[in-house]
């Protein structure tokens, strides 16, 4: 695999549509609207569906990108790619009310950092926004991104979290999640919208990401914290044809599925493994401590096998990319956090 060399040849290999994105976008008809898309994750997606729907032959389909966009360059990246912007603020009940109807909605909108600082912000944009968007898009196929962090810390070595776990999960931000989910599972049940639930950990890439963290402390040398001392991770581009996959899955209840690459990883080795890489040895504070946060991706790979880039090409790109002074977004995260408190 080429392993990028500029910000330009990663978006566009973060965004390829090949052909099981082409297999899963085939079915599903008409616009998209990702909410939420000014973040991480939503422009090389917003960017994946257009160029499958174009390959598709379905120009006029449209795909259609909501954020507040308070920085203009991320609209207009969006913009010079075919994808249509709208700014709205999914706090305002009447900016929602606003918005076009959809035939897919693909829920990315949410407040993980600083949630320690304004629990009740994080509690407002977890709960209160999707309650509006319940209801506006209640007859749209819905994927609703979620996280691994729903669930409770599980022993480490031991078996993963899985989907039908109780969601117990330590600190507000997680227990937002949670009451994200419910919102939407309540409204889903009550005007029966078709809906899935997307729990994603951790996705890669990179400009940030648990493996750009450590390559970042590694070349730095500040110490890296093993109190996390297990990590999943999967490459952007194989949770952006996940969700789209995940989407023909959406039902009435809504089921839940756990999306991550399905080796449980050790920060330590990931760091010796970069750092070798780097030509740096990595320093490290504290002790693997007894719990973490793991997943069971059965259900996933039962639906849609292995993902498909490996750890080595991950690790290598990383390294190669944080060596050369490749651009980082600033949005660590916080992946040695064991106690919830983000």
């Amino acid at each position: 695999m080429h392993l990028p060399q500029t910000e330009e040849e990663l978006d566009l290999a973060l965004s390829q549509p090949g052909a099981e994105v082409l297999e899963a976008l085939r079915p599903l008809g008409g616009d998209f609207i990702l909410l939420g898309a000014g973040g991480k994750m939503g422009p090389t997606l917003a960017w994946m569906i257009r160029r499958g729907l174009d390959a598709l032959g379905r120009q006029t389909d449209r795909v259609l990108a909501v954020s507040r966009f308070s920085d203009r360059r991320a609209a207009q990246w969006l913009e010079q790619r075919g994808i249509a912007t709208l700014s709205a603020d999914l706090l305002d009940p009447a900016a929602v009310a606003a918005l076009p109807q959809a035939a897919q909605v693909l829920y990315l909108a949410g407040q993980k950092f600083g949630t320690s600082q304004t629990p009740s912000l994080t509690w407002a944009m977890n709960t209160l926004a999707p309650a509006a968007v319940a209801q506006h898009f209640a007859q749209a196929r819905t994927l609703i991104y979620s996280t691994g962090c729903v669930y409770p810390l599980v022993a480490a070595g031991g078996p993963g979290s899985c989907e039908q776990d109780a969601l117990t999960p330590p600190g507000e931000y997680a227990n937002a999640c949670v009451g994200r989910e419910r919102i939407f599972e309540h409204f889903g049940r009550r005007l029966a919208t078709p809906q899935c639930f997307f729990r994603l950990c951790y996705a890669v890439e990179l400009r940030y990401g648990v493996l750009h963290d450590l390559a970042q402390r590694i070349l730095q040398d500040q110490p890296v914290d093993l109190s996390m001392g297990e990590v999943q991770v999967i490459w952007q581009h194989d949770a952006h044809l996940r969700a789209l996959q995940c989407l023909s899955l959406c039902a009435q209840p809504g089921p839940a599925i756990n999306i991550t690459g399905p080796q449980r990883l050790r920060v330590r080795d990931l760091a010796l493994e970069l750092g070798r890489r780097l030509g740096r040895r990595p320093r490290f504070e504290n002790q693997e401590g007894p719990l973490s946060w793991a997943w069971d991706t059965q259900r996933s790979l039962a639906h849609f096998g292995a993902p498909p880039t490996p750890l080595e090409f991950m690790l290598d790109a990383t390294a190669q990319w944080v060596a050369a002074g490749g651009r980082s977004l600033g949005k660590p995260t916080h992946f040695e956090v064991n106690d919830g408190q983000f």
